[in-house]
């Protein structure tokens, strides 16, 4: 029987990290390395069983340190590659945990590949005792390999949980059941015996978007404004003029600036610059026919978080300047 044949791309980040000794489980980042893509692979000798692999190295970093531009050519990478190998059933990205997320989001607006693309990371360092990173390997080359991931858009693996890239969020510093989807939960698991799914999800994602970035040089410039009590227009004035062409504001639940933000942020509107409401409660939408936000001609991030939304927003930009075109783009994805 053929096994499945899927790519691993390394970026490093914790899953490739090695740290002082077995019980090292924060200083390894400043104190060890991360480890090359073929070196993590030969740590996991099980893989094979699993799948036939194809190492793709990329960077040694950790995710804190990966910028826009990178999302840009790891989307180059993963297309190139499935281009150059059509035997190829799946592509493995591995990532540190702090950006995975928002990786995971970008690539699931802009690869243009049939097969199933699957971002994994571990919250324990390789040398740690009872590290997570081998297992999550293994099981997301099984889910990329799977047939029946074909279709989902960019997913997330992590602790035997499959998860969509739109939807899931980082939500605890060090446990390994940090990555949870808050409203609508997981799409399946990568158990022992198969690789099993229960739902679909039914907003549009790679490679059925519209996106198109092999020919963009550098993202727009997006920024995020967090509300808080008290907070006054100085962030949004300062962002605007460092240039930024979009603001995503993580206002007040259920979706709201303080005062003087909310002033900032509609004089910002007026002069051409984007701005998106999001909420910082982290679960529910943000309704994007509230009277408020179109009397100040904001965009509601659904339920986007505020680093989803700002991702969507910049890659919204390469593409329109069209208010009316922004607002659909924000109602599909």
């Amino acid at each position: 029987m053929r096994l499945p044949k899927v790519a691993i791309i390394g970026t490093g980040g914790t899953i490739s990290g090695v740290g002082r000794d077995s019980l090292d489980f924060y200083e390894y980042s400043t104190s060890g390395r991360f480890m090359r893509v073929d070196e993590l692979i030969a740590t996991v000798p099980e893989l094979p069983r699993v799948a036939d692999i194809v190492p793709v190295p990329y960077n040694n970093i950790a995710s804190t340190d990966l910028q826009p531009s990178d999302w840009l050519k790891l989307t180059t990478i993963i297309n190139e590659t499935v281009a150059a190998d059509p035997t190829l059933d799946g592509v493995v990205l591995t990532h540190g945990t702090a950006t995975l997320e928002e990786t995971a989001y970008f690539l699931n607006l802009t690869v243009k590949v049939s097969v199933p693309v699957v971002v994994v990371g571990a919250m324990r360092p390789s040398s740690a005792l009872g590290a997570d990173g081998g297992l999550n390997l293994l099981n997301a080359c099984r889910v990329a390999g799977s047939p029946q991931a074909r279709g989902m858009g960019v997913l997330v693996v992590l602790n035997d949980e499959i998860n969509a890239a739109r939807d899931v969020m980082k939500t605890s510093n060090y446990r390994v059941q940090t990555f949870v989807t808050p409203d609508f939960g997981i799409l399946g698991y990568a158990d022992p015996d198969r690789v099993v799914f229960y739902r679909r999800p039914l907003r549009r994602c790679a490679p059925d978007t519209e996106f198109d970035v092999s020919g963009v040089a550098a993202l727009p410039r997006v920024d995020i404004i967090p509300a808080y009590a008290g907070a006054d227009a100085t962030m949004v004035e300062a962002v605007v003029a460092a240039g930024a062409k979009g603001i995503v504001s993580v206002g007040f639940p259920s979706g709201s600036p303080s005062p003087a933000q909310k002033k900032a942020l509609e004089q910002a509107a007026k002069t051409g610059v984007a701005v998106v409401q999001s909420s910082r409660a982290g679960s529910g939408r943000v309704v994007p026919s509230k009277e408020s936000l179109l009397a100040a001609g904001f965009y509601g991030a659904d339920t986007l978080t505020g680093q989803k939304a700002r991702i969507l927003l910049m890659v919204a930009l390469t593409r329109t300047s069209d208010p009316a075109e922004i607002r659909r783009i924000f109602e599909e994805y």
